[in-house]
């Protein structure tokens, strides 16, 4: 069991703790301005911390710490200790794959451009990642033809030396023919520097170069030549359009996109220098810790540009400030040698490309989880689990699950998801509309849906209801809440006369905790089980699937309300001044002046839809 060590032996500094459990493995690694404040949180009743924290607690026998001079050490040993020790408790960003990266080896007497993976090696510049190696070769193929280096391996370099005779690449144009003496070292290092100024993202200067040189040997008449460089400005200006322009200037920048569930995080990086996108990485994470979005944030800086050989860029745009922005910013200006800033894009083509990123990041979040979903042993597993941790009578083929959303009471809807054999049926999702219900009242608005849900069930049993809008009677009732909820089910199914025909179960917003009738106390379920994740697809599933219907209503009703009766704002000029600024939030944090600036907006209607939004009825209703 965790002793608490006396305060007085705690420093009141900055430093790193470890928590180890009863083998002495490390099990968590945290950093903390005061050691002595921060660990005073972790020794308090587990009902009052998270519950990964309290499980954490649970697991550990010892705490251990190391006091260093300032926060700025605090961190980049709390960075070093867990790729150390790895600890089970701590995020850590894994690679869901190993990308692959374009890779030239400067250090080489004959640099040559390749395919890489794995460990980063000296001598050698990186660029990229790129999601797929087919990519990056489709890219060198093109530039081969106008930066005609060597792309063989070392012992074909050191064959064809011998020989004296080059391969069949030099004879194609793609290989300037180092091994047969047909290229000097000078012009040679010339044209790798050349192509890393390419790959740079300093592509204009490369074209201008060939369109001189084309230039000079058209006025020469060499026209061969003059052909020659037009084959290779041609494909430098294709590789060129492989990579368009993101932001208006030529910057240097990362961008970070978060998409998340309760138990996991899929993070997507773009790298963007002199304007283009030049490489991606994702990673899929394990939230093991209780960490809010700021803390998650922070957790990613710190990991993906704490390797030595990291790039760290002039800015990266994040999802939301981490809780620890300036120390942050301050550590990766020491690594880059030069100010970075951390920052939020609010507008422009920089918020335009965070938004990209953070689809990215969620499409990969759908994949991960379909990729699981998809396998038919890991249905059968999961619903066997859920039928043994429930004390289910059979397994659960088919699944409901309810949610309700509104917004401060108003626009309440409801929505049914349905899970057959472990996999969505999309077809039998329904949505409600609460009729009964004013005001903000959860229970009552769960207990409406479920009533108009099961007495259809009623009627179509009996033969009064046409159409059949359910196939059969659900093999197990998920609510999303806690014993509230499941309270209002029991009630429905008691009043219903359907207790013993249909099982039920509510799901806490923690997740990991499901409650049945009958016991006061919540099922946990073990993480990483295909239970687990069964539940948390159906728990997501229903919340996006209400959410998505609440939005549609609120728009429809707020976009009524606010933008109609301007005069000059008709429906095509409102759609798309919505789309540009970005949905009405976009258009009630425009000022005066941005609205002036629409070239398609006359000045009149721009003044008076920033009135209109601003007065102070319309500000209170939003």
């Amino acid at each position: 069991m965790l002793q608490r060590p006396p305060a007085s032996e705690i420093p009141d500094a900055p430093g790193s703790y470890q928590f180890y459990d009863r083998d002495g493995r490390v099990i968590y690694v945290g950093k903390a301005r005061s050691l002595r404040q921060r660990l005073s949180n972790y020794f308090q009743a587990p009902a009052n911390l998270a519950p990964r924290t309290a499980q954490m607690v649970a697991s550990a026998e010892r705490v251990e710490w190391i006091q260093v001079r300032n926060d700025v050490e605090a961190l980049m040993l709390e960075y070093s200790l867990i790729k150390r020790y790895l600890p089970r408790f701590n995020v850590r960003l894994t690679d869901d794959k190993s990308y692959p990266w374009l890779a030239v080896t400067v250090s080489d007497t004959w640099p040559r451009p390749t395919v890489m993976r794995g460990r980063r090696r000296k001598g050698v510049r990186y660029f990229g990642p790129y999601a797929h190696a087919y990519a990056i070769r489709e890219t060198l193929d093109l530039l081969l033809r106008s930066f005609p280096i060597r792309s063989c391996s070392d012992a074909k370099l050191a064959r064809h030396t011998a020989s004296g005779r080059p391969c069949l690449l030099y004879h194609i144009e793609k290989c300037s023919g180092p091994c047969a003496g047909e290229v000097g070292q000078d012009d040679y290092r010339r044209m790798v520097e050349d192509l890393l100024a390419f790959l740079d993202g300093d592509t204009q200067a490369v074209v201008d170069k060939l369109e001189g040189a084309m230039a000079e040997a058209a006025e020469n008449l060499e026209f061969e030549r003059a052909a020659r460089t037009r084959d290779r400005l041609a494909s430098v200006r294709k590789a060129v359009e492989t990579q368009q322009m993101v932001t208006e200037r030529p910057e240097e920048l990362d961008v970070i996109g978060v998409a998340q569930d309760p138990l996991e995080a899929s993070v997507q990086v773009f790298h963007v220098r002199r304007g283009r996108v030049v490489g991606r990485r994702g990673f899929v994470v394990d939230k093991v810790e209780d960490l809010t979005e700021a803390q998650l944030v922070g957790q990613i800086v710190t990991q993906l540009y704490g390797d030595v050989s990291a790039d760290v860029p002039r800015e990266v745009l994040v999802p939301q400030l981490p809780d620890e922005t300036e120390l942050l910013a301050d550590w990766l200006a020491s690594r880059r040698g030069s100010k970075v800033s951390l920052r939020v894009p609010k507008r422009g083509d920089k918020r335009v490309l965070a938004q990209t990123v953070e689809t990215n990041a969620a499409q990969e979040l759908s994949r991960h989880r379909l990729k699981r979903a998809a396998d038919h042993n890991a249905r059968s597993r999961a619903l066997t689990e859920l039928q043994q941790a429930l004390g289910l009578p059979e397994a659960p083929l088919r699944i409901e699950c309810y949610d309700m959303s509104h917004l401060q009471g108003t626009d309440y809807v409801g929505s049914m998801v349905v899970m057959e054999d472990g996999l969505a049926k999309r077809s039998d999702y329904r949505r409600f509309k609460i009729r009964t219900v004013d005001g903000n009242d959860d229970y009552a608005a769960m207990g409406e849906v479920l009533e108009r849900r099961l007495a259809a069930l009623d009627q179509e049993k009996d033969g009064t209801h046409a159409g059949r809008r359910f196939a059969y009677p659900p093999q197990l009732l998920l609510l999303d809440g806690g014993k509230g909820q499941l309270g209002v089910g029991v009630a429905v199914l008691q009043k219903l006369g359907l207790t013993e025909r249909i099982p039920i179960a509510s799901l806490a917003k923690q997740f990991e905790e499901v409650y049945r009738p009958g016991s006061p106390d919540p099922i946990r379920m073990p993480r990483g089980s295909e239970a687990l994740y069964l539940l948390q697809r159906l728990r997501d599933e229903s919340h996006r699937f209400a959410i998505s219907y609440h939005r549609q209503l609120r728009a429809r009703r707020t976009r009524a309300s606010v933008l109609d009766g301007i005069t000059g704002m008709g429906p095509k000029r409102r759609a798309r001044l919505l789309a540009e600024l970005g949905g009405l939030k976009g258009l009630q944090a425009a000022t005066v002046e941005d609205l002036q600036a629409l070239s398609w907006l006359p000045d009149d209607v721009g003044r008076a839809v920033w009135q209109k939004l601003h007065a102070p009825a319309v500000r209170g209703a939003a």
